[in-house]
């Protein structure tokens, strides 16, 4: 369940007569829980309470339906429970149908209210339905309170009005929602009169909804009307009430779907809510899913938490604002010229969704703004910020109009909130009637024809926003000084699931200037647009992107051609998750990144495992988001110094059949026919950590006609050659028709073998590396190296190593992605003695040696951070100190210098190579 679903389920149940015995179950069964859940509990046999009368849930709540006015008591019985403790419980919760009492025993949050009220608090229990948040969002129930009605209204029109349902009319219904919005607000915040759209809805249309579509569609006529006109126009007497709103969000066709008795019905449960409450960081984030089909099921999870934000925002230029105000004291001309300052300067995402870094940007503004007014003796002054200077480019039509009209909601709140209501209120109507939200492809229009610079007289222009390119741009840049931040989240789209038409984006952005926009994510196209837009303003930008730009391949297609336009790295977020609600997605990895063409302090962060910001400040920060020189590792087909060749397991090629689950191979191995040594161990990623093998068929040349008289194995063998002569258009293929009894590759190892998982955990200290019998048979989803010295496994298995593969290869979310050609091969290796190989070739034994101490325990058993056991990490360290004095003569301090060592050795290599 999602959080709106969830927020129903919970207000139905506070309508409901109390029923204790029940109470408990129904609660559960609103956050989620299974009817196969619920039925353990109300048996006993999953209920683990030692309290008379009380439900728990292991791990999650402890529920106890009270007597009256016994509410209190109740929960210091949970409380004091030893089941309460001995169960890992997050929540105990106590109600008596007229009194509601919870707390979060890990925070010590609490709940109290009437039992009717409870609904109101839903936030504070999301995680009983494995949805982590954050606080902002437990306490902004509203929003998700506002977003369920609406896609209930939402829905029900379009099931009626199929023609508002169709791509032509959709826009037409979106901009009806956000009219429907903007009266919700207004009539609850005193800039129309109390209660004036919903009760105006309710009085004058009839119950059964037959007239509704006409009495709304005069309304919005009215606000589209001025009063001196109204006569003239013929505006009902009802509608003469509203005032003149207009700004384009009531202009045009006033047509309004139909309505059904439910649909009314719904409409004025909406306006019954309390919408002084809404949140415009939040909201219009949640309401993106009303409109779109394809993500209505995850209402409610479209929210980007403000911290995050502010992660962008804060080093991009509120810090620089906030250390200009500090630095200015109460010198009244230092403050007028900060204020002049913010005045001039642009906020502009070119994919603003529904606006959320606009929206954070504008508040925050605000508030440095009204500190100034304050120090300068004139509180209460009319912001010099315009709205206008916050421009966006979204390609959703809808998302466009919500990111409007939450800037125009903010731009309220926060008048009413530094000016007062009446002053607020004074100055509100009519709206400003021009658009600075644009609708359209971010990578066709010209950004500059969207955000020209302010102070340059350069005005919207309808078709200007489609045509002109960059590069012939005729603009007058004489601005006052004025500053543009470009800012946003775009798209995380790989290589592999872009379409045609965005590869073609990509190639037409880019021009001559990259070789390989193939292998690009599709964000880069925003930073070689932003890039282009700094070339010729004075504007920095800053993007939360996937961080597999800065990782592998990417990084020389990109940053070459970024650093070639003298454009640097301002400041950057190492790799972290970006998440909206866990539940829904439980984060995507990304880093942030800023640019700039100026001389300026360079500040590198990076989040510690206390979740805290660590910020440092550094000379450079180069496309790996290391400090260093700006290189780049390009692969390498075989390593340059003494280490050994790695190389892809075993490819099958279509050859399944020739694969075996354990059972398979045992049964074979029980057939006397079979020779056992036709039956081989099989090692990718997963079978090298777990432990775990899946077996093959493994024959020779020699074997094959002995192999083709067992009728088990020539089925199998058949199966592959047909396989293969099904893929006609595979020359490989094809060419192993006659093999079928083998895989393609064929590499064994005469004494022992490494194992390199491809992918493997970012959660281990260490590299999951495996030596391996001689009999085993590496399949292609792994690395091997085949009879290689020993002491190439304490290199592989060493911190530093560790290090270097986490930086320059691709990374899967956060997950390590080894490449042997990016990451082994250009691995920098100081010059190896005998003696340093002789103490490596140690070291990696005694590794060994502590893993063989504790059979059978695996790879993932024995690298699990919270059980590795001492002996072994020992080995480890040691391993590492003997391998880190070949490089400095001593212990790296920490993985910055390992880092920085590296990168140094690297450029040193490759310049004398």
């Amino acid at each position: 369940m999602n959080a709106v679903e969830i927020e129903e389920a919970v207000s139905e149940l506070a309508l409901k007569p109390f029923e204790a015995e029940k109470f408990p179950f129904s609660f559960l069964e609103a956050f989620g829980n299974k009817s196969t859940t619920i039925k353990k509990l109300r048996s006993g046999t999953s209920n683990k309470t030692d309290v008379k009368g009380a439900i728990l849930q292991r791990n999650n709540i402890h529920i106890l339906s009270s007597k009256k006015g016994k509410v209190t008591e109740s929960l210091e019985q949970l409380r004091n429970s030893p089941s309460t403790k001995n169960n890992k419980v997050e929540f105990i919760l106590a109600t008596d149908g007229l009194d509601f009492q919870a707390e979060n025993i890990l925070t010590g949050e609490t709940v109290v209210c009437e039992y009717k009220d409870f609904h109101n608090y839903f936030g504070f229990f999301l995680s009983l339905a494995n949805i982590t948040t954050v606080k902002q969002i437990r306490e902004s129930a509203f929003d998700i309170k506002a977003t369920s009605r609406l896609n209930k209204l939402y829905v029900e029109l379009l099931q009626h009005n199929p023609v508002w349902a169709t791509i032509e009319r959709r826009p037409d219904m979106n901009h009806f929602l956000a009219r429907l919005i903007f009266c919700f607000f207004a009539e609850d915040t005193d800039i129309f009169e109390d209660n004036i759209f919903t009760g105006t809805v309710q009085k004058y249309s009839a119950s059964n909804a037959s007239d509704t579509h006409i009495v709304i569609s005069e309304i919005f006529r009215a606000m589209d009307v001025k009063k001196k006109n109204r006569e003239k126009e013929n505006i009902k007497v009802w509608g003469k009430k509203f005032p003149y709103v207009n700004g384009e969000l009531f202009s045009g066709s006033t047509e309004v779907p139909k309505f059904t008795k439910i649909a009314r019905s719904y409409l004025l449960h909406v306006g019954s809510l309390d919408w002084k409450q809404i949140n415009p960081d939040i909201f219009g984030s949640m309401i993106q899913a009303v409109a779109d089909e394809d993500e209505r099921g995850s209402l409610g999870m479209h929210y980007t938490s403000v911290p995050n934000i502010l992660k962008v925002l804060n080093p991009l230029f509120l810090d620089d604002l906030r250390e200009q105000l500090e630095k200015a004291e109460d010198n009244s001309r230092k403050l007028l010229n900060l204020r002049n300052r913010m005045a001039h300067i642009r906020v502009f995402d070119p994919a603003c969704g529904s606006g959320n870094f606009l929206v954070i940007a504008y508040k925050e503004m605000r508030k440095i703004e009204n500190e100034i007014n304050i120090k300068r003796g004139e509180k209460n002054k009319a912001s010099e910020i315009p709205l206008t200077n916050f421009r966006g480019i979204e390609l959703k039509g809808f998302s466009a109009e919500v990111a409007r009209l939450a800037l125009i909601i903010a731009e309220y709140q926060c008048d009413v909130l530094y000016r007062g209501q009446r002053l607020a209120l004074a100055e509100f109507l009519p709206l400003d009637a021009q658009n600075w939200i644009v609708k359209g492809n971010a990578l066709k229009l010209d950004w500059l024809s969207v955000c020209p610079p302010t102070g340059t007289g350069v005005k919207l222009q309808g078709d200007d926003l489609f045509s002109t390119p960059l590069e012939q741009a005729q603009i007058d840049f004489d601005n006052a000084g004025g500053e543009t931040y470009i800012c946003g989240n775009p798209p995380y789209i790989g290589r592999k699931k872009q379409t045609d038409e965005q590869k073609r984006e990509l190639k037409k952005i880019f021009g001559n200037r990259s070789k390989d926009t193939l292998s690009l994510d599709y964000v880069s196209g925003w930073f070689m647009k932003a890039v282009d837009y700094m070339n010729l303003t004075n504007s920095d930008a800053a993007f939360v992107s996937t961080n597999s730009v800065c990782q592998g391949i990417q990084v020389s297609a990109l940053w070459s051609v970024i650093f070639a336009e003298k454009v640097n790295i301002s400041f950057a977020y190492q790799s972290f998750k970006w998440s909206n609600l866990a539940s829904y997605n439980a984060g995507v990895t990304v880093s942030i990144i800023g640019l700039t063409k100026k001389h300026q302090k360079r500040t590198l962060y990076s989040i510690n495992v206390k979740e805290e910001i660590v910020a440092k400040e550094v000379d450079n920060i180069n496309a790996y988001l290391v400090p260093g020189d700006n290189i780049f590792i390009s692969k390498a087909n075989k390593p340059n110094d003494e280490k050994f060749p790695m190389q892809f397991g075993n490819h099958p090629y279509y050859a399944n059949e020739l694969m075996l689950d354990s059972v398979e191979a045992r049964n074979l191995k029980f057939n006397k026919s079979i020779n056992n040594n036709f039956i081989r161990p099989l090692y990718g990623s997963r079978e090298c950590i777990t432990d775990r093998p899946r077996y093959c068929i493994w024959l020779s040349d020699d074997e094959k006609e002995l192999a083709y008289k067992i009728d088990v194995l020539k089925q199998r063998i058949e199966q592959v050659r047909k396989a293969r002569a099904s893929k006609t258009k595979d020359k490989q293929a094809q060419k192993l028709i006659d093999y079928p009894y083998r895989f393609r590759d064929q590499h064994v190892a005469e004494k022992k073998l490494l194992v390199i998982p491809i992918v493997s955990s970012e959660n281990r200290d260490y590299l999951p590396v495996n030596l391996k019998a001689s009999d085993a048979i590496i399949h292609n989803k792994a690395f091997a190296m085949y009879d290689a010295p020993l002491w190439n496994m304490a290199l592989i298995a060493s911190r530093l190593h560790l290090i270097w593969i986490g930086t320059v290869c691709v990374r899967l979310e956060m997950r390590f992605s080894y490449s042997n050609t990016l990451g082994w091969n250009t691995f920098p290796l100081p010059t190896l003695t005998q003696k340093n190989k002789q103490d490596l070739t140690v070291t990696a034994e005694e590794i060994l040696i502590a893993r063989e101490r504790h059979f059978p325990a695996t790879i993932a058993d024995l690298y699990d951070p919270e059980k590795m056991p001492k002996d072994l990490k020992l080995a480890h360290e040691r391993n590492d100190e003997v391998l880190e004095r070949i490089y400095i003569g001593r212990k790296f301090k920490n993985d910055t210098e390992r880092l920085e060592k590296l990168f140094e050795l690297y450029t040193k290599m490759t310049t004398e190579n």
